[in-house]
């Protein structure tokens, strides 16, 4: 099977990498610019599961390709419509796509744009960066790919995949419950960029001064409410099992949205933080932590212009 990623930074470049070092055919779509750093370079990951390097088949929008069999799609949320109007000549009706966003609101655009059968469920947990030299660098023992069919069944063509990804120097999961499994993503990333991007920390000290560790509490309990109003698949015991996994996480452990607020980066705070205060607004749900954390997050886009 033809694999197309979308993206290859941290996160498209590491499953990506991990699935040419398998030896599957895989191609990257990418930007003029990264085109060119990986042409030079070749695609580098440095790993605690081990290092590899290779050179990549590579893709700019508008050039000629026939469709592919399956497309990982691992790009920032604000990048989602030119990511769906440069996929579009790659994309047929068999193919299968993987989206592997935080957020959930994405699913809809994607099935607006490849309809309802051609988009899978998907999400991961990794913790990745590039360098200053587009290396993509990898530290903790985590990365999780985790993907499905949204309707929870076992069809053929997920049997296909999953046998694609088997082997490989990476977890691939498939779920029959990937629904509640973005649901659930979706939490904790909200609730976990929120407070390391306020408190401009990492997880680790947060936790420690009080006031921080009921903030985070008071912000899941936020956001499970929320997504209770608007029927999403998630248990009821959400909060709690979050937060002991908030407690578990190494003292150092960052939010990508910290690291790219760091960088100077856009963040994605309208489609996590800011979809879910739209939710709250129409359910007249109260949500003051989730608001500080949107607030913060839109001041500080404002001054990046």
């Amino acid at each position: 099977m033809r694999i197309l990623i979308v993206g290859a930074g941290a996160i498209g470049g590491y499953f990506g990498g991990r699935l040419v070092e398998k030896g599957e055919d895989v191609t990257f779509l990418v930007r003029k610019k990264r085109k060119q750093q990986l042409e030079q370079s070749g695609l580098k990951i440095t790993s605690v599961h081990g290092d590899m390097e290779a050179t990549p088949t590579l893709l700019l929008s508008g050039e000629d390709c026939t469709p592919f069999d399956v497309v990982l799609l691992s790009i920032k949320s604000y990048q989602l419509e030119g990511a769906i109007n440069d996929l579009k000549p790659y994309v047929s009706t068999d193919t299968m796509i993987v989206p592997l966003l935080n957020g959930i609101s994405h699913i809809k655009k994607l099935v607006e744009a490849f309809g309802e059968d051609s988009v899978l469920g998907g999400l991961c947990f990794i913790e990745t960066t590039l360098d200053s030299d587009g290396t993509i660098v990898q530290s903790s023992p985590i990365h999780d790919l985790i993907f499905g069919e949204r309707d929870g069944q076992v069809t053929e063509r997920i049997r296909k995949l999953e046998a694609l990804f088997s082997d490989t120097r990476a977890t691939f999961q498939l779920s029959k419950n990937i629904n509640q499994d973005m649901w659930h993503k979706y939490s904790f990333i909200t609730a976990l960029s929120g407070v390391t991007s306020l408190f401009r920390a990492p997880i680790g000290p947060i936790r420690e001064q009080e006031s921080g560790f009921r903030m985070t509490a008071d912000l899941l309990n936020e956001i499970s409410t929320v997504m209770k109003k608007v029927n999403a698949p998630i248990k009821s015991n959400l909060p709690e099992l979050q937060l002991e996994k908030m407690l578990q996480m190494g003292h150092s452990m960052k939010s990508s949205m910290q690291r790219d607020m760091e960088k100077s980066f856009p963040t994605e705070a309208d489609h996590l933080q800011g979809f879910l205060l739209e939710k709250a607004l129409e359910h007249q749900v109260e949500t003051p932590i989730l608001h500080a954390v949107y607030a913060n997050l839109k001041i500080y886009e404002a001054l990046l212009d």
